[in-house]
């Protein structure tokens, strides 16, 4: 799974990685993002790649109240075509999920060890994402914008760590993951394991992580260095 990670480039370095035409927001620094919280996610809106804020845990359309994103922070791959949360969004709403690297645990219950997980080089990368729009029946001129994390089995140094891992996207894949165009399941369930980074390297991380109220950089500060896949 996928349930704490970190984003902490500015505007101007984001729009150098990721297919940014235009942003409906400022790029904060956060280093313990947790689910509820807004997070940035880039979607194609009107044929332009905006850059917008999203409530991390998606609230399907559909749904009566928006307290279920809290259980929908991730998608499955292996489901995400076919779950009746998530399946619209995967034909019509997908979105990239900027991020510098993410949170894992590794340990016994009462002692576990966080872990900070990144690419070798250290650059920015997307999560795959998916994203929605609700609004409150008593409320409607206030649309909630939400977002959840697609993930996989995992792969690679992730293996010795957590059986699942996040879907994170080849650069090459951008384009095509965001085509509002492109529908067809397959052809979407390729990229998402054909076009998927899985080369990780890690390192142990201070337990101030596990506290999300603790958001500054020395969170990401490592401890001891793990294995690259």
């Amino acid at each position: 799974m996928c349930g704490r990670f970190v984003g902490f480039r500015r505007l101007e370095e984001l729009r150098r990685y990721f297919p940014i035409d235009a942003a409906a927001c400022e790029a904060a620094e956060n280093y313990n993002v947790a689910p509820s919280q807004q997070v940035l996610a880039i979607a194609r809106l009107d044929g332009r790649n905006v850059l917008g804020q999203y409530h991390w845990g998606l609230v399907p359309f559909w749904a009566k109240e928006k307290t279920i994103g809290a259980k929908l922070i991730n998608a499955r791959v292996e489901t995400v075509a076919d779950k009746p949360s998530f399946r619209e969004a995967f034909k019509r709403r997908r979105c990239l999920i900027p991020a510098d690297g993410f949170y894992e645990w590794q340990g016994s219950k009462g002692n576990k060890q966080p872990l900070f997980i990144t690419l070798p080089d250290k650059a920015p990368f997307a999560f795959a994402g998916l994203w929605e729009v609700w609004r409150d029946r008593e409320k409607p001129d206030e649309p909630y914008h939400s977002c959840t994390i697609i993930t996989r089995e995992a792969a690679g140094v992730m293996k010795t760590i957590h059986h699942r891992m996040p879907v994170i996207l080849a650069p090459g894949a951008y384009g095509p993951w965001l085509d509002p165009d492109l529908k067809e399941a397959r052809s979407l369930s390729s990229i998402l394991q054909e076009q998927a980074l899985t080369d990780l390297v890690y390192c142990t991380v201070s337990r101030q992580v596990n506290s999300v109220r603790h958001n500054a950089s020395d969170n990401i500060a490592c401890q001891s260095k793990g294995a690259s896949s």
